[in-house]
C-alpha cells in the first residue's frame, strides 16, 4: 500500500499542504478543531512523517544522492564535480551510485538511497528506462529529485540538460557546410529524451538544408559503444551510395566508425567526414583530431545541484516546491575529423 502523504491529507479534508504541516507540528495559528480534524485523518490513512522530514527539521546532516549511469564516464566526471563544488559550499555530502544504463538497477539504487535518508536525489536516467513510476514512488515520501542530462518529459520535476536538439542541428548542418550531400546518423536507443532530441536534430538540420532523410543512413545503438560505432560505419560503406559525412550519437561510437573507416582504407574528411557528441578529450587526440559537439558538464551538475538544495529547503521551511526546466547550449569542436579543405 502507497505511504499517505500530506498531500493526500489536504485533500481528503479539502484544505492546503501547508495547512496540514502545520497544524501536524501543533503550530498556534491552526485552530484545534482542525489540528483535531488532522490528527484523526491522518491516523486513519496511516500516515507518518516519513525520516527525511524528520530529519530536515533536527538538522541531524545533510546528505544528497547521486546516481549516474557510469561514474568513470568523462562527462559524468565533469557533472559530478559540479554537483560536488555546490554541495559541498552549502554543507552537504554527497553519495554516488551508478546504474550501469540498467533500468532495474537504477530502480533499486534509487531505493536504497531513500532508504538511507538522503535529503535529495540527482539522478541521471538509464539508457532502458522507459517509465518513471520508481521515482514518482519516492516523490510520494516527500523527497525532492532533480533530473538531469537524461530527463523525462513525463515527469513533474525539476530538470537540466544540454539543448541535444540544438547541438544535434548544428553539427549536422557543419557537415553539410563543408559541401557535404549524404549525411549519416548513428543514433542512440529510442528510450532516452537525449539521444531523440539529437535524432531530431539531425533531422531538422537536413529538412532545412533542402536534403531528403534517407533511411538507410540511420543506424540506432543499443549500448552506444565504440564496437557499434564499427560495425555501422562498415555497414555505412557497404551502401550502393555511401555517405559523405557521418553525426554519431556519441565521442565513443564516432571513434568506432572513425576505427573502421580507416581500417577501410578511407580517408578522413577527404571521403568522409565525422562528427561526435561529448566532446571527449580523447577526440583531440586521435589522428585526426574528431570534431565534437561539447557539453557544459559541470555546469549542468552546478545548476542540478543549486535546483536540487533550493528544492530541500523548500520542504524543510513548508513552502511550496517549484520545478524548473533549464537547457543549456552546446558548443561545436571543429577538427579535422570534419574540415574540409
Amino acid at each position: 500500500m502507497k505511504r499517505a502523504t500530506l498531500r493526500d491529507i489536504a485533500q481528503v479534508l479539502g484544505v492546503t499542504v501547508a495547512t496540514v504541516s502545520r497544524a501536524l507540528k501543533d503550530y498556534p495559528d491552526i485552530s484545534l478543531s482542525t489540528k483535531k480534524l488532522v490528527m484523526a485523518t491522518a491516523e486513519r490513512l496511516h500516515y507518518t512523517p516519513h525520516p527525511l522530514a524528520v530529519k530536515l527539521r533536527q538538522k541531524a546532516y545533510k546528505v544528497i544522492g547521486v546516481v549516474v549511469p557510469d561514474i568513470v564516464h568523462p562527462f559524468f566526471s565533469d557533472v559530478i564535480s559540479g554537483i560536488i563544488d555546490v554541495a559541498e559550499a552549502q554543507g552537504y555530502h554527497v553519495i554516488l551510485s551508478q546504474s550501469n544504463e540498467n533500468f532495474e538497477k537504477e530502480i533499486r539504487v534509487t531505493q536504497m538511497l531513500q532508504a538511507t535518508g538522503v535529503d535529495g536525489l540527482l539522478v541521471c536516467l538509464s539508457n532502458e528506462t522507459a517509465t518513471v513510476d520508481h521515482l514518482r514512488a519516492l516523490q510520494n515520501y516527500d523527497l525532492p529529485i532533480v533530473l538531469f542530462d537524461k530527463v523525462s518529459r513525463d515527469f513533474d520535476a525539476s530538470s537540466v540538460e544540454t539543448n541535444d536538439f540544438q547541438g544535434a542541428y548544428d553539427a549536422t548542418t557543419h557537415l553539410l557546410q563543408q559541401g557535404l550531400t549524404r549525411i549519416a546518423h548513428l543514433k542512440g536507443p529510442p528510450h532516452p529524451e537525449n539521444t531523440r532530441q539529437r535524432f531530431a536534430g539531425y533531422q531538422a538540420a537536413l529538412a532545412a538544408a533542402g536534403r531528403p532523410f534517407r533511411p538507410e543512413y540511420v543506424a540506432e545503438c543499443t549500448e552506444v559503444v565504440h564496437a557499434e560505432g564499427f560495425r555501422f560505419a562498415q555497414q555505412f560503406m557497404a551502401l550502393p551510395e555511401p555517405p559523405d559525412g557521418i553525426f554519431a550519437v556519441t565521442d565513443s561510437v564516432a571513434i568506432g566508425a572513425l576505427m573502421a573507416l580507416k581500417e577501410g582504407g578511407y580517408r578522413v574528411p577527404e571521403q568522409v567526414a565525422l562528427i561526435g557528441f561529448s566532446d571527449w578529450a580523447v577526440s583531440a587526440l586521435i589522428e585526426p583530431a574528431v570534431s565534437s559537439v561539447a557539453q557544459p558538464g559541470y555546469d549542468i551538475g552546478r545548476r542540478a545541484s543549486e535546483l536540487l538544495l533550493t528544492e530541500i529547503r523548500q520542504l524543510r521551511d513548508n513552502e511550496p516546491i517549484t520545478h524548473q526546466h533549464l537547457s543549456l547550449a552546446a558548443t561545436i569542436r571543429v577538427r579535422a575529423s570534419s574540415l574540409r579543405k
